[in-house]
């Protein structure tokens, strides 16, 4: 459920873990510094799977240490990044999962940059603008098991339809589709385009972690 206009969206440079050679460079992953958009007033949304699957990935050897910190220390090994070469805007996404393999599912939300990242078998199949909490109801940071899925579910603590909901808490917090657009935030939630929650909400599993941190 969209709440009150939020000031205009951070842009963040996101950078992976990566360990060779015994040199660490430290950052966190998910988008490269051109995925975050100033925010526009009337974005176009964008279903760009077969725009994604043309680009190459960004690999990293399996004999390289290639990993990403989570919000509670642990680390999730990492084996490309989808190779996204246009500034996203509110209510576009990538998804391309096309010869990932089955794997562990994870999910990476960046709150102060305004994006998520999901994860299969330690490759980036999924990106995305976020809404999240208004300073009233923040989003919460931690490392949350997805405890439940409902494809058709309707808040009673706001009487609001969350179609494609993970739940993360049993307090209402939860992703679900929303109008992503600039100047709109949640209370707490995490707001995803909806033809990108419909993909995640079909392939996420009860049990599945969701990272949220907020640099």
């Amino acid at each position: 459920m969209e709440l009150t206009a939020r000031p205009g969206q951070r842009r963040q440079t996101l950078r992976t873990v990566v360990a060779l050679a015994g040199l660490t460079m430290i950052g966190l992953l998910a988008l490269s510094s051109s995925r975050a958009e100033d925010p526009v007033a009337n974005p176009v949304p964008q279903m760009a799977t077969a725009q994604a699957a043309a680009m190459p990935r960004v690999v990293y050897s399996r004999y390289q240490s290639t990993t990403l910190k989570l919000a509670d220390g642990q680390t999730k090994s990492v084996l490309s990044l989808l190779n996204i070469r246009h500034k996203m805007k509110f209510g576009e996404y990538v998804w391309d999962d096309n010869g990932i393999a089955a794997g562990d599912t994870w999910i990476i939300v960046d709150l102060a940059g305004q994006t998520m990242s999901v994860f299969r078998a330690g490759h980036e199949i999924g990106t995305a603008p976020i809404l999240y909490g208004a300073d009233s109801k923040p989003t919460p940071v931690g490392v949350f098991p997805v405890l439940e899925k409902a494809r058709d579910h309707r808040s009673n603590l706001y009487d609001a339809d969350m179609p494609f909901m993970l739940r993360l808490s049993w307090d209402g917090v939860a992703i679900h589709a929303s109008n992503v657009r600039a100047g709109e935030a949640t209370h707490g939630c995490i707001g995803v385009p909806p033809e990108f929650a419909k993909r995640l909400f079909n392939q996420v599993r009860v049990g599945d972690l969701v990272s949220v941190t907020k640099a």
